[in-house]
């Protein structure tokens, strides 16, 4: 066996495990990481106003709509952790089912994920923390925004690389700090429903809020539908942080599986109650504080905050901010740690395998993740503040791709215990296969939608030669996932991960490299 140095790790060489700090996580401190990642308060104030406008009246029900693949996908991931347990999640298990290229390809558009929302949770993080400390100039002066942003995306992915533990003890704070902000408004918004004095724009919740036939019935059709759940997955999106953990977590083959499940449901619970909440006070209306006020569309908080909680909504102002920078740090983990598990198989170069002898980190690869986030960023920023409307409703096609692979990776794998019936034949097929079906039927039917070229706020792209106005969500959306594939050829033929490539370092076989259960 050749002798490798601790920091350059041969896949052939681990016998044990990538280097991670293994049981530093519990059940609680898993979940709280996992609800962090997902950031409520700020996937509500940053999506909610776009679900109203594409949805109206129906968010409730969008809500639901997106959790259904959301829940079904979980259950793939517990299967899949089960058995396992490494911290390449989506990466190494497609690898393993469908092969090198499709595991390859599969950690790319994750990854990819984490790194384009890092911009926009920066950017709202920058911007609340202006808000809350009275300085609305700054807030909107975009030099200065990005500057704070930059700070934002540096000192989180410090603490990323100075252990869990620490990453940990934050979430526990910030998480806690979310919800009781968002509970303060949820309440205080029914009560003023239901007061003598409700607001001029507030309206009676519906039972058909809940309906999803109400699309069909002048709520803007099939297609209305479709993109209220892809947005809604944007919402729902980071739950699986929990997954890419498992090789630091307390019995990392069941603890990760079902705190991901209960995360799932307790996200239906809260973001039921807000959107009910939040459209039956402010209403559906195009002006005012109205949630399909395009002006609103990119911060519902910022509109309704004031109107429902009048001085107290400074509470609102650090739940988003709170939820925005705990989510920034949040979100290089596991794209830090998927980037590590694809350098010790040999499908990234050598220096993504390190991790740090003292911290137990993925020293490279959280750095990387890091800079490329803050890059990104700054290119965005040049744009204008339009380009993160676009961004978010790129981001959902990743999502729905990379989810829906993982659930189908999960049947494939498992399809001869699936042919044994029983309870297999349900948790590790019906349901995965379902989740996964329709989140590939959302990303194809949303970049069918993304092409048209008055799709999205940054204008369209005319194809030399061709005559064809390209949407800018589908070129940031799909761009970015097309651009994996020159990159992946190219270190297909690189001698160092030709191995990888041809099924030697993963395949079916190979053990796991992390330490046993």
């Amino acid at each position: 066996m050749t002798t490798q140095s601790p920091e350059r790790p041969a896949a052939g060489d681990l016998a044990e495990h990538k280097g991670l700090h293994e049981d530093s996580l519990t059940f609680s401190s898993t979940l709280s990481i996992g609800l962090a990642s997902v950031a409520p308060a700020y996937s509500l104030a940053a999506t909610l106003g776009y679900v109203v406008i594409e949805v109206g009246v129906l968010a409730p029900v969008a809500v639901i709509l997106g959790f259904i693949p959301m829940l079904l996908t979980a259950y793939a991931y517990r299967e899949l952790n089960r058995v396992i347990p490494d911290c390449g999640t989506t990466f190494t298990w497609a690898a393993k089912a469908f092969g090198p290229r499709t595991g390859w390809f599969g950690g790319w558009v994750m990854t990819l994920a984490g790194i384009i929302v890092l911009t926009n949770l920066a950017e709202v993080a920058a911007r609340y923390t202006y808000d809350l400390v009275g300085l609305d100039a700054l807030a909107e002066n975009r030099f200065w925004v990005t500057v704070l942003g930059v700070i934002f995306i540096a000192v989180m992915m410090y603490v990323s690389y100075r252990g869990i533990e620490i990453a940990a003890w934050m979430q526990n704070v910030m998480v806690a700090l979310q919800y009781i902000a968002l509970a303060v408004l949820v309440v205080v918004a029914f009560i003023a429903i239901a007061g003598a004095d409700r607001p001029d724009t507030s309206i009676d919740v519906s039972a058909s809020w809940f309906n999803p036939m109400e699309f069909f019935n002048g709520g803007g059709g099939f297609s209305a539908l479709v993109e209220g759940m892809i947005l809604m997955l944007f919402i729902y999106w980071g739950w699986d942080t929990i997954l890419s953990l498992n090789e630091e977590t307390k019995e990392r083959a069941s603890t990760p599986g079902r705190a991901a499940v209960v995360a799932t449901v307790i996200l239906l619970v809260t973001y039921l109650l807000t959107s009910v909440a939040t459209v039956s006070y402010a209403g559906v209306g195009s002006e005012g504080i109205g949630l399909g006020n395009e002006d609103n569309a990119d911060d519902v908080f910022r509109a309704i905050g004031e109107p429902v909680l009048g001085g107290w909504n400074w509470i609102v102002l650090l739940a988003v901010l709170v939820s925005a920078a705990a989510a920034t740090q949040t979100t290089i983990l596991p794209a830090a740690r998927g980037t590590l598990a694809m350098g010790v198989y040999r499908a990234l170069p050598r220096e993504f395998a390190k991790t740090h002898p003292r911290y137990l980190t993925p020293s490279t690869s959280t750095l990387v993740i890091g800079g490329v986030a803050i890059v990104l960023y700054i290119a965005l920023s040049l744009l204008g503040e339009n380009a993160y409307g676009d961004v978010l409703l790129a981001i959902g096609l990743q999502i729905a791709l990379y989810y829906g692979l993982t659930a189908l990776t999960c049947v494939w794998y498992f399809r001869k215990d699936i042919a044994r019936g029983g309870t297999d034949l349900w948790v590790k097929g019906v349901m995965p296969l379902v989740g996964g079906l329709i989140l590939v039927f959302a990303f194809c039917w949303s970049a069918k939608d993304m092409f048209a070229a008055d799709y999205g706020y940054l204008g369209s792209w005319t194809v030399p030669g061709l005559g064809w106005d390209i949407g800018s969500v589908f070129l940031l959306g799909m761009g970015s996932i097309l651009l994996g594939l020159p990159i992946m050829e190219f270190l297909a033929r690189r001698a160092e991960q030709r191995p990888y490539f041809a099924g030697e370092t993963l395949h079916r076989d190979t053990p796991v490299l992390a330490p046993e259960a």
